[in-house]
């Protein structure tokens, strides 16, 4: 059996002297393991670095089998983001979210197209954070847990906005907030009704702390792992740079 499709790749772990196990994402078989043979040689190991988008071919004797992968690289995300550390940083951070919280091989084509568009407007670090919020957002929806950030949960309204639930993921307005408002997760003005604007530090720190709440508790909670280290250094670079004097 055998598949040929453009894949993001996701994680290329170490496997033997000159092997890895790769995991990369597609539009139509999720994402899928293989043995992805020489990926730490000289001539390969710039090929299988996490962002990549390649063409990849993958062939098993059998569908369960894990096989293994060849490749052809069509975008080195990872190279054009490696001398720009907060790119690098969010590069890390989305491959590693998506490769620990998607099942194997199960389509999610939104989150594989989300993921695509985010990693190749890279470049563009902080004009592309309020778009990686987003498509963690997008993520939850996929795999069950969806927020719901466009009515207040107390009075239906649609207005004042700047809170969320961290128990029901629900939206909730300023004025029901009340006394409650220092238990509830800040609403960033661009995931709420209409997503307007690229968001500031603040607002992007927000997001990051948001979505990591409910990734941390419904998809990796759920599977007995922490949030990846890499989305945790995300949030407290961000944060950081909230806290800058020129922020």
């Amino acid at each position: 059996m055998d598949w040929e499709a453009p894949a993001i790749i996701l994680d290329a772990r170490p496997y033997g002297e000159a092997d890895a196990v790769a995991t990369v994402m597609t539009e139509e078989h999720g994402a899928h393991r293989g043995l992805a043979r020489g990926a730490q040689s000289r001539s390969r190991a710039a090929l299988w670095q996490q962002g990549n988008l390649v063409q990849v071919r993958w062939v098993g004797r059998l569908s369960d089998q894990l096989g293994s992968f060849s490749a052809e690289l069509i975008h080195p995300a990872a190279a054009l983001v490696l001398d720009d550390a907060l790119a690098l940083s969010m590069l890390t951070a989305s491959c590693a979210v998506a490769e620990g919280a998607l099942p194997e091989r199960q389509p999610y084509p939104a989150a594989f197209d989300g993921l695509l568009h985010l990693l190749a407007r890279l470049p563009q670090a902080e004009q592309q954070l309020a778009e990686l919020v987003r498509w963690e957002v997008q993520l939850l929806r996929d795999l069950g847990y969806g927020l719901d950030l466009s009515v207040c949960a107390v009075t239906g309204g649609t207005t004042q906005l700047e809170y969320v639930s961290p128990r029901s993921g629900r939206a909730v307005c300023a004025e029901a907030a009340g006394t409650w408002k220092e238990r509830l997760l800040p609403l960033p003005a661009f995931l709420g009704p209409g997503n307007g604007g690229p968001g500031d530090p603040a607002q992007w720190a927000d997001g990051l702390r948001l979505t990591g709440h409910f990734l941390a508790r419904d998809v990796f909670g759920l599977r007995h792992k922490p949030l990846p280290a890499a989305r945790v250094a995300l949030y407290d670079r961000i944060a950081a740079l909230k806290d800058a004097p020129d922020a």
